[in-house]
């Protein structure tokens, strides 16, 4: 019998083809598959205003001048409701004001952005009467301070006047009407050897407060810093709450350049910027962080420098 296989060439064992049939290299290349657009990009890409409506392709077309739109939109919109958080803690607007002069120091800078807020709001222990202020003389004897030394910083229109600059100085203390204040109550470091006789706005012509830059070398009611009479409770506007470094001056530097075309300011925030000599009194440094004090030194901004644009401009 013969000792090969029927069906099989004689020369041929089988392992050849099975090589050539693994060996891709004479065999042509697959190319690889393209990548599929996404739905999401599909989507942008066929978005027209006749199928999907005005609204619908707004918010979803790939036309990069609509996403610049869009994004400044978006923007404003952020910047509006801080903003209006903001005037809901506050009750005043606007919430923010930039300080021009350095009569506050070290407790206030030119440029700092103060936080105030409604008189009657965050009201602290031995206020005067329903005034919700908490004058310098009390906040001594009940350790309330606010901005590195005792009592409320205030916010008011000296003499009344709504088209006068704003001032934002401290309250010291209250008199009442026909009071020898300067004797009774006035410290002898600021007025000295002087008598109710010798210095203005005494005896008080009326009730209300006594106030004083902490950088200023008097009281405003002695010619030592703001021209204003005694401060009736109805002139004062608000309350220092908190103090954000530098971003004031976002608000200046853009008031400065155009002159108000931009943000213009209201009458009654007009530049009036007297750098006042050292004081007597050495009031405390300025403390860090966001403290009750007064400090909020922690925070970057306020969604950043456009709340500062429409910051208003007191004097200090």
């Amino acid at each position: 019998m013969s000792g090969s296989r029927s069906g099989a060439p004689p020369d041929d064992s089988g392992d050849d083809d099975r090589d050539q049939s693994d060996d891709p290299a004479g065999s042509p290349q697959t190319p690889p598959p393209e990548p599929a657009s996404t739905a999401s990009d599909s989507d942008s890409d066929d978005v027209t205003i006749e199928d999907d409506g005005l609204v619908r392709w707004f918010f979803k077309t790939n036309d990069e001048t609509v996403m610049v739109t869009r994004d400044i939109l978006s923007s404003v919109a952020i910047v509006a409701a801080v903003a209006l958080l903001l005037f809901g803690v506050s009750g005043i607007w606007p919430p923010l004001v930039a300080v021009e002069s350095g009569s506050m120091e070290p407790n206030m800078y030119r440029g700092d952005l103060i936080f105030v807020v409604e008189e009657d709001r965050f009201v602290g222990d031995s206020a005067i009467g329903d005034t919700g202020v908490v004058t310098l003389e009390r906040g001594q004897t009940n350790d309330y301070t606010k901005f590195g030394n005792p009592g409320d910083v205030i916010v008011f229109r000296p003499n009344g006047n709504s088209a006068a600059t704003p001032v934002i100085h401290r309250a010291h203390f209250w008199v009442e009407k026909n009071e020898r204040w300067v004797e009774t109550k006035a410290s002898e470091e600021i007025v000295g050897d002087a008598t109710c006789q010798d210095l203005p706005n005494c005896p008080a012509p009326y009730a209300g407060f006594i106030t004083k830059g902490d950088h200023n070398p008097g009281y405003d009611q002695t010619g030592g810093g703001a021209d204003t009479g005694i401060v009736k409770p109805e002139w004062v506007t608000g309350k220092a709450q908190y103090r954000i470094p530098w971003l004031g001056h976002v608000r200046l530097t853009v008031d400065r350049l155009f002159g108000g075309m931009i943000v213009p300011p209201a009458p009654s925030s007009q530049l009036a910027d007297t750098r006042p000599e050292p004081g007597a009194m050495t009031p405390a440094g300025p403390a860090s962080g966001f403290e009750s004090n007064g400090e909020l030194a922690g925070i970057a901004g306020v969604a950043g420098g456009s709340i500062a644009l429409v910051a208003g401009r007191y004097r200090s």
